[in-house]
């Protein structure tokens, strides 16, 4: 339980901080900032694959291959990818923008701003992954809440000397920066390049197509909830305003399966009971922050209790099939886990092309409904024991 609320406090400084800090710039600078957190959501999903690849799946190979070399090249490659794609990004931004709907002169500035600190965040989840696999969770936990206390203060205090958003973005981008250098530095042991690739997409297949389907459902499912009109569009930015920092979270849930059955001392009915003390706490969170932010948003009860009521659904049933995904992953067959996570995407996806304001929240359910069956009927057909630890 120790290890799943460290790995989540770190999630929880990582995701809370950059929801924060666009609330308190539509204060300080133009109300309007507060969409920004919108405006890049769909482009978390880029950065978590990116690292199931080069940070997930090469930490993996170095203990299942044998090859120490895959950490320090995975970083490598990771940190390449996501410069040529984030950049991509931020070099055209406007047609971002514009294909999300949402106006250019507004949030250009800030629009590239977020792109780049996603960037930051890429190095910083890569260097992470690689201390998770460690153990050296309190080193980790330091540079995270180091990384995002930087990042917030200089934002902030820099928001409150001046409304220039050119001198506010430049500021913060430099401290960040100088950190993430030092870091790094501190983290990644420079060693020969190596890496098998194709192993590394094989150990974290899953989350690797899982997030690029995420991304996907995201930027079409939005885009086409968004169409019924403002009630509908703040009950579902309600929604993920509550559920969001928990999902993200519940991530640790599957880090941590993942290393114990990389070092075969996973305990499935263990995992299990320390998994759902998390999940009852992240569920409580959500309807405590329901209660606390209410009356500042005056959401519509009715559309706001469908989505957080699936979601928080969704959430409970979670460490169930996402548990016995990673072990059928990792000890039985890649190709299956991931042909069976890819279908409960796919499902995912049609229904982000519902005409329903409720087409996210009704691909949620399918997707998990379908997991849970999909996962139970591998397990129980060939006979899987869970137990590795004596």
């Amino acid at each position: 339980m120790n290890r799943l609320l460290r790995i989540g406090f770190d999630t929880l400084v990582t995701s809370v901080t950059p929801i924060l800090g666009w609330f308190l710039l539509g204060i300080l600078v133009d109300k309007n900032l507060i969409n920004i957190f919108s405006l890049i959501y769909p482009t978390q999903f880029i950065i978590t694959a990116i690292q199931s690849v080069f940070g997930t799946g090469a930490n993996i190979s170095a203990i299942k291959d044998k090859n120490k070399n895959s950490i320090f090249s995975g970083v490598v490659l990771g940190a390449g990818t996501g410069l040529i794609i984030l950049g991509s990004i931020a070099i055209n931004i406007d047609k971002y923008i514009s294909f999300m709907n949402m106006d250019i002169d507004t949030y250009k500035i800030f629009g590239v701003y977020a792109v780049i600190q996603m960037f930051f965040q890429l190095l910083l989840k890569l260097s992470l992954c690689k201390l998770y696999f460690e153990k050296e969770n309190k080193r980790a936990n330091k540079y995270s809440l180091l990384f995002n206390l930087i990042n917030f203060l200089s934002l902030i205090v820099m928001s409150i000397i001046t409304k220039e958003q050119m001198k506010i973005v430049m500021v913060s981008l430099i401290c960040t920066s100088i950190f993430v250098i030092i870091m790094m530095s501190r983290t990644i042991e420079k060693t020969k390049f190596g890496i098998n690739i194709i192993n590394c997409i094989k150990y974290d297949s899953v989350d690797l197509f899982a997030e690029i389907s995420m991304f996907i459902i995201y930027l079409f499912g939005l885009k086409n909830s968004f169409d019924f009109g403002e009630k509908y569009i703040l009950a579902i930015s309600f929604g993920t305003l509550i559920t969001d920092t928990q999902w993200d979270i519940s991530d640790a849930i599957k880090t941590v399966a993942q290393i114990d059955i990389a070092k075969k001392e996973f305990s499935y009915k263990e995992h299990m009971k320390n998994s759902r003390k998390l999940v009852w706490l992240l569920i409580i969170s959500s309807i405590i922050m329901w209660i606390i932010l209410y009356p500042f948003y005056k959401v519509d009860i009715i559309a706001t209790l469908i989505i957080v009521g699936i979601e928080l659904i969704c959430m409970y049933l979670y460490p169930f099939y996402i548990t016995k995904l990673t072990f059928v992953q990792m000890e039985y067959s890649a190709m299956k886990a991931t042909i069976s996570k890819q279908i409960a995407n796919t499902l995912r996806i049609f229904c982000s092309f519902i005409a329903s304001p409720f087409c996210t929240s009704i691909g949620l359910a399918v997707s998990a409904i379908y997991q849970l069956v999909s996962m139970q009927y591998i397990i129980s057909k060939n006979k899987l024991n869970m137990e590795m630890k004596l």
